[in-house]
């Protein structure tokens, strides 16, 4: 009878630490839950050209409304719910278009789609002052806003704010980084090359330009350490509307030149025009063989860290024959 007693008295102990040791582990797991949800609806405030704005979580339905923009967003293994069109392109270009298949069309950089924006019910919208800056608040109406300053010359800048609004700024960091050694490589590798004068020069529907420092390429170029010739070494966009007199200003140990064609023709029958011209034929650059056509959307017109890397496998190639 005793051990009988004994053992009841046993079980019942036994029930009650396994009762208290239930009751730990659910309050424990409450306070993990609590944990979990003060993490996902955690917000973190982001200053940008139009002010600052609050973002709460991260972001996991973004529309962005630049080019550049959304080469930041790829390059961060984010894509994008909605996106403007791709200025060439039916209607991404060629080097994201694989990526871009489920991706909604919100308009153009120059004419948004807000209502297509809203219909996406985004919980984060990316654009940029240069382009949008009227539409701002239509577009903070329907989900919290960040916006770029510009859009020409160095692309980091824009990226690291991108990093942030998708609060992404350690896999930005290593994008950067990346993109940074490629440079660093890459300028190891040209050398003497690098002594070499690179002028840039842009056809398009009714007008010709040479580049200068402050552009997409040109900041590039300028990272990679190339000089630039006579009155192309400026810290500015590029001379525009150029006549055939100022051929001559295109001179330059190499010669890199690309056309943006909409579709009608006339960009190319410009290009075909002026590269034809006795006045360009008489170039010492043209003269030496050492004039270069190359993909505008690369080189200019996407604007991004993807376009940008595939301009360094273009110089790779030309220069160095890889």
């Amino acid at each position: 009878m005793k051990k009988m007693r004994f053992f009841v008295s046993l079980v019942a102990i036994m029930a009650l630490f396994a009762l208290a040791a239930c009751g730990n582990k659910n309050e424990a797991s409450k306070e993990t839950n609590k944990n979990t949800e003060k993490n996902s609806g955690s917000s973190y405030t982001v200053e940008h050209a139009m002010g600052k704005t609050p973002i709460k979580g991260t972001p996991k339905r973004v529309v962005i409304l630049t080019n550049e923009g959304t080469e930041a967003l790829l390059a961060m293994g984010v894509t994008p719910v909605g996106a403007v069109k791709s200025w060439t392109g039916d209607p991404w270009y060629k080097h994201i278009s694989d990526q871009m298949k489920d991706v909604e069309v919100v308009g153009t950089e120059s004419e948004v789609n807000v209502e297509a924006i809203a219909k996406l019910h985004p919980d984060l919208i990316i654009g940029n002052k240069m382009r949008q800056e009227k539409i701002y608040n239509q577009l903070s109406a329907i989900a919290p806003t960040v916006f770029a300053e510009t859009l020409r010359g160095d692309w980091k800048e824009n990226f690291e704010l991108y990093a942030k609004a998708l609060n992404k700024e350690e896999k930005g960091k290593e994008v950067i980084q990346q993109y940074d050694q490629r440079i660093a490589d890459l300028k190891e590798k040209l050398g003497d090359k690098l002594k070499m004068k690179v002028s840039m020069v842009r056809f398009m529907p009714g007008d010709v330009r040479i580049y200068h420092k402050d552009t997409f390429s040109g900041v590039i170029l300028d990272e990679l350490g190339f000089a630039r010739p006579g009155d192309q070494n400026k810290n500015d966009f590029a001379e525009r509307n150029l006549t055939k007199e100022r051929i001559p200003a295109m001179d330059g140990d190499i010669l890199f030149y690309f056309t943006y064609e909409t579709g009608d023709g006339e960009a190319a029958s410009l290009e075909k025009e002026w590269i034809n011209d006795p006045l360009f034929k008489n170039l010492k650059v043209a003269k030496a063989g050492n004039v270069h056509k190359v993909n505008d959307d690369i080189w200019n017109t996407a604007g991004g860290v993807l376009a940008a890397n595939l301009m360094l496998d273009d110089i790779e190639k030309i220069f160095l024959g890889k």
